[in-house]
């Protein structure tokens, strides 16, 4: 075997606050020069080396994963104008195809999102939207993995494409009732969304108008339609504060106004209430509401004191999202772990104060599910489809009535190759080193047992209060049967357990998020579930981060550890606001300008804190063409783990993707699964279920 890369120290060093941080990789940054290049290169030669006995396990592993595809596979209907819509997986492929039904039954093709490149290549669809009147298709597509999208126009009849394109367009957008103009969502030259614009269908973009902008840099812009048609939302937001304008659909090219300005550390979202005149606007607020509130107010700008509470505040149950029917409302929840659907008649938010925990329940049916509301498009509907899965279910879609509550399965996912009676999966609690308690999700193989002789796979996130819900994964069971146990813990900084939840594991509760995946793992140890010498750790993105900071805080829990596309680089990230994702997110990380905040960022950030110890094995991915974590900073990370690396320290391992691929892999659906197959298999190795 050769030896691993070894990355040249260029000296440099960055000086805040009194304190010189050397960063002799710091070239690492220019991923256009021959220099990087070729490291990046060197990597992944190594990698592709250090795999290379292990290929036969990744090809079984694949065969194992890909055998349970279906041939062919369509999602449940939903109905959008006049006709019904699905989504198929067609046999081999590996792109889906957006479909339709009219009302004789007849099917016609909308989207082959295969044909929009060659065998092979990557493809990511971002805005797909139907017009109101059913005769075009907006979609945006993404063919390298920067998420830099081109916007099309479709006609649905002909399958042809209109002349008129879009260049550098961004997630999001909406038609207008007509479906003469459609607004869409660009970003800067650091791929923040900030400003929204109308295009007039069979025009050139060049006669395109700008409709909104924020030239705060703090901020995020998104933008969407509401259900009933009738206006046109924009939300800029960041962490902790948001602001919404409208557009009336139906006058496309008046300006937008908005609700009410922004304040800091409020925060809303807005559902419309069609009534009498413009009707009404439901608000999800956190204004006077740790765990948001429901209000109602009126479609023109107002001030909050105008508003009236709807829902009050319920301590223990953080409100997420009104959706707005003729007849109900349905409100989305997250409680003690879970998602709860509630359901309120639409006459409820006309009367006095309504307690939350007096609307009607909808849940997973189990405790480590999911739940979430599909595509439901048409306002007048007595009935809403809902998906449910979980970790080793791969699910339903139920056609839930909203004045009972009861479900009907409307389709299921049938797998081939795979019982999911052979599973369990159930809910567990940790008790953390401060007495809070951590709920993390178990799935297993029903001969696996939990007597402390059995390999775990630990996954977190814990960031953003994202909440990462136990949807299925079809590589997982070949972990699981081999054996392997799968934890998914619910740590501080997500937002499973609401609101509080994610502020005790932000800004400089940081370190919560890091602790509390290492005691999740300390108990699963200490109380007898598991193997305690055989656990592996694995997380993406900002989960990536809190494998960097636990790698360095722990190396002895650990048997491997797998960082994808990790945010290592923390504080000099944090630093530079040309690089993505920086400047929208102090209020997530912090400022390092600021002294507390700079030195409560380098006492975890993975880069400047490299474990003490025996280090276990550690693979860590990057890709070139990825916006939001650049590839220096897994690289950076690498190098200076290599350069310190002792002689008794297990290898290190760098994937790098340098085709076209984004943040968070490969896009098509065998594609993903062969790269699953390789860090299975590198998962297994390191707990000895293969060898080579």
């Amino acid at each position: 075997m050769s030896q691993p890369p070894v990355a040249p120290q260029h000296p440099d060093a960055h000086r805040e606050h009194g304190v010189e941080r050397p960063d002799p990789y710091s070239w690492l940054k220019d991923k256009t020069s021959d220099e990087s290049m070729a490291y990046f290169r060197a990597e992944r030669a190594f990698y592709d080396e250090q795999m290379a006995p292990l290929q036969a396990v990744i090809d079984e592993l694949t065969r194992e994963m890909v055998a349970r595809v279906p041939e062919s596979e369509d999602s449940a209907r939903w109905r959008e104008g006049d006709f019904d819509y699905f989504v198929r997986e067609p046999a081999g492929q590996e792109y889906p195809q957006l479909w339709r039904v009219d009302s004789a039954g007849a099917e016609a093709l909308v989207l082959d999102q295969n044909s929009l490149v060659e065998s092979g290549e990557y493809v990511e669809v971002g805005v797909q939207l139907v017009s109101p009147d059913g005769t075009r298709l907006a979609y945006s597509v993404d063919v390298t993995g920067d998420e830099v999208y081109e916007l099309r126009f479709r006609d649905i009849a002909t399958g042809r494409d209109l002349p008129d394109t879009v260049a550098h367009t961004y997630y999001g957008g909406a038609w207008s009732a007509d479906g003469s103009t459609f607004f869409y969502v660009v970003h800067d030259a650091v791929f923040r969304p900030y400003q929204v614009w109308r295009h007039e269908v069979g025009t050139d973009s060049s006669a395109d108008v700008l409709v909104f902008q924020d030239l705060d840099t703090q901020y995020d812009v998104v933008a969407w339609g509401d259900r009933g048609g009738d206006l046109i939302v924009i939300r800029t937001f960041n962490r902790n504060t948001a602001e919404v304008w409208l557009v009336d659909s139906h006058r496309p090219h008046e300006p937008a106004w908005v609700v009410t300005p922004r304040r800091r550390g409020v925060e809303y979202t807005v559902a419309h209430l069609p009534g009498d005149g413009r009707g009404e606007l439901l608000m999800v607020t956190n204004d006077g509401a740790a765990e948001f509130r429901l209000m109602r107010g009126p479609v023109v700008t107002s001030s909050p004191d105008a508003w009236r509470v709807v829902i009050p505040e319920t301590s223990d149950v953080r409100l997420h999202e009104v959706d707005v029917f003729a007849r109900h409302i349905v409100l989305s929840t997250v409680s003690a772990g879970q998602q709860l659907l509630r359901i309120l008649p639409r006459e409820a938010v006309a009367s006095d104060a309504v307690e939350l925990k007096s609307a009607m329940r909808v849940d997973a049916g189990t405790p480590a599910g999911l739940l979430t509301l599909w595509h439901n498009e048409e306002p007048d509907v007595d009935s809403v489809l809902v998906e449910v899965e979980s970790y080793v279910d791969p699910g339903q879609w139920l056609s839930v009535d909203l004045t009972s509550g009861a479900g009907t399965v409307v389709r299921r996912r049938e797998l081939p190759n795979y019982d999911v009676s052979d599973y369990v999966t159930d809910l567990r609690w940790v008790t953390a080193r401060d007495g809070e308690r951590i709920p993390m999700k178990v799935a297993r193989h029903k001969k696996t047992p939990l007597d402390g002789s059995a390999p775990v796979l630990l996954y977190a996130y814990g960031a953003y209060e994202s909440s990462f819900w136990p949807g299925f994964d079809g590589s997982l069971p070949s972990l699981l049967d081999r054996g392997v146990i799968f934890v998914h813990a619910l740590i501080r900084g997500g937002g499973e357990m609401g609101r509080r939840w994610y502020l005790d594991g932000y800004l400089m509760n940081k370190r919560n998020t890091f602790t509390d995946f290492i005691d999740v793992a300390d108990a699963i140890a200490a109380d007898g579930l598991a193997d305690g010498s055989r656990i592996v750790s694995r997380g993406l993105s900002a989960g990536g981060l809190l494998q960097g900071s636990v790698y360095a805080m722990r190396p002895d829990r650990w048997r491997a550890v797998v960082a994808e596309v990790p945010f290592v680089d923390v504080v000099s990230s944090m630093l530079d606001h040309n690089v993505p994702l920086t400047a929208n997110e102090v209020d997530e990380w912090g400022d390092p300008r600021i002294k507390e905040q700079f030195d409560y960022m380098l006492s975890y950030s993975p880069y400047e804190n490299v474990p003490t110890g025996r280090r276990p094995e550690l693979l860590a991915t990057g890709a070139l063409h990825d916006p939001r974590v650049l590839i220096h900073e897994p690289a950076k990370w690498i190098a200076r783990i290599r350069a310190t690396a002792g002689p008794d320290d297990a290898r290190t391992l760098f994937r790098a993707e340098l085709g076209d691929g984004g943040h968070s892999g490969p896009t098509g659906r065998y594609a993903h699964l062969a790269y699953e197959a390789e860090v299975a298999a590198f998962i297994l190795q390191a707990v000895d279920k293969v060898t080579t």
